[in-house]
């Protein structure tokens, strides 16, 4: 897919959009898209001639005569009444002398997909392809969106360019986002009502080019003299910023990688920087329609080095919850994770760090839309993490804060063995720690690798890049489920649990 600067193209086009007298929708209003429906309100914009005035309606299940909306500066904008999930409606704009029309629009759940090459990694590289894209033929009411791969200087109103318009499956989708399509079927599943996913991602790149400036400035990340996709805020300015007026329910993301090698230890903060900026233009650029805090799920990061004594990945699948382990926390309220660590894929023709099993990894992030965007009472969407630590002369009970299924393991445990007071770092002496025996929700675990002259001072779960086989950590949700995402937890410094 060709990479290309557009911010002269994109002021030659906006002049034209001005100035050419035609009546238009904007780039992403086309055939069969999903509207936002209600109790929400959805936003429909578009160009025409300087003063002329703009009739919206809206004709299918239910007719809304829109009043006339005023051309200003270019552009038209309505907001809708809301209008509850189904359809297909047909929704006609006009003014004295020329109509632009949309058919076959539906109203559901308006989904935004982000992130870098995971997110970006199609339905046609997945495990089973050939099945999921006959199978897709069965969602007519799932319908995708792509925009197209193109950098800014400046904050756009409107994309630049379309890569995949707004399309009924099969159509496209071989190339279109494998997670995202996969999460919006599995919320079909149960919502049994149209989801519109909209996929803007682009592989190998930094939180800091997806992050308006305000963001970045929150986390003293300024300009930095490196070209192409690690300017800050270019893919921000061409291919966030144009979707703001769009009334959204929520977003997945799944992008971290990158920042293993790039402003690492500043992940903690522009991560939830972020989100808290998006929520808020999206909220302001719909007029208020999109909610302040719509839903943020994202994937915690997989893996990539089996034998890799690194701790980039740990260290950012810490820093994409902020440093506690989990989410929802306080830091990152109404967000929902999939963990990854487990679903390795060594032999992935696309290299191990893109993993073909994208399955797993949507049906985790469906359960957590279910539980955060939806309210669902009883979907289980975390997976065990500790409540308690207890430390005795010869080994630390760890209390989950559910059932646990747990299997023996050597090594995925481990202790920092320590004769100093400072808290301990990637360069202390770090040991495993053998789970001993278990029950229904403890887990004990042996210190004896560590010498009588030495203190137990942390303890750390799956902290390396490639943690564990396959589906083979050991230990999930009493139901096999949901893996135990990783921990560290330092009885002498604030990160992590100060229980041991």
């Amino acid at each position: 897919m060709a990479i290309q600067l557009y911010v002269v193209f994109a002021l030659v086009a906006a002049s034209i959009h001005d100035c050419d007298g035609v009546l238009r929708f904007a780039s992403y209003y086309n055939d069969h898209m999903v509207l936002q429906k209600s109790p929400e309100r959805a936003v429909v914009w578009g160009y025409g001639p300087e003063g002329a005035q703009v009739k919206l309606n809206v004709s299918g299940q239910i007719q809304q005569n829109i009043s006339q909306a005023t051309v200003t500066n270019g552009i038209w904008r309505v907001t809708l009444d809301p209008v509850e999930a189904g359809g297909p409606y047909n929704v006609r704009a006009s003014m004295q002398n020329s109509t632009a029309a949309l058919t076959d629009v539906l109203f559901g759940d308006v989904w935004l997909c982000g992130g870098q090459s995971n997110m970006l990694f199609s339905v046609s590289q997945t495990f089973n392809a050939s099945e999921e894209l006959k199978n897709a033929a069965h969602y007519p009411h799932v319908r995708t969106f792509m925009a197209s791969l193109v950098q800014s200087g400046t904050e756009q109103t409107d994309l630049i360019q379309v890569e995949i318009p707004w399309s009924v499956p099969p159509a496209y989708l071989a190339g279109f986002s494998a997670v995202c399509w996969l999460f919006g079927r599995d919320l079909y599943d149960k919502l049994q009502y149209p989801i519109g996913l909209v996929e803007s991602c682009w592989g190998g790149t930094p939180i800091e080019v997806w992050s308006s400036p305000r963001a970045l400035q929150q986390c003293g990340l300024l300009q930095q003299p490196d070209g192409g996709p690690k300017v800050n805020s270019v893919l921000w300015n061409a291919m966030i910023h144009p979707l703001l007026s769009m009334t959204i329910k929520g977003a997945i993301w799944y992008q971290g990688e990158a920042n293993t090698v790039y402003h690492q230890e500043k992940y903690n903060c522009s991560f939830p920087a972020m989100i808290d900026d998006w929520r808020i233009k999206f909220h302001q650029g719909s007029g208020g329609q999109t909610a302040l805090d719509f839903p943020f799920g994202f994937v915690q990061l997989s893996t990539v080095q089996k034998y890799s004594t690194s701790d980039a990945y740990p260290n950012i699948r810490w820093h994409q919850t902020a440093d506690t382990g989990f989410v929802p926390n306080p830091s990152m309220q109404k967000t929902f994770m999939a963990v990854a660590m487990d679903l390795p894929d060594e032999k992935s023709p696309y290299g191990p760090i893109h993993p073909r099993d994208k399955q797993d990894v949507a049906f985790r992030l469906s359960l957590g839309a279910r539980a955060v965007a939806y309210g669902e009472q009883d979907v289980a969407f975390l997976g065990p993490f500790p409540a308690k630590i207890l430390s005795t002369s010869k080994y630390l009970e760890v209390t989950y804060d559910q059932k646990v299924s747990v299997a023996p393991s050597e090594n995925i445990f481990e202790v920092c063995c320590s004769e100093s007071q400072t808290p301990c770092g990637p360069k202390s002496r770090w040991v495993p720690a053998p789970i001993m025996q278990w029950d229904p929700t403890t887990v004990q675990v042996s210190t004896s690798l560590c010498s009588p002259t030495e203190e137990v001072a942390a303890l750390r779960y799956a902290w390396r890049d490639w943690p564990c086989d396959f589906k083979a950590c050991p230990i999930y949700s009493a139901s096999n489920i949901l893996p135990a995402p990783p921990f560290i937890a330092d009885r002498r410094s604030a990160r992590g649990i100060n229980e041991l």
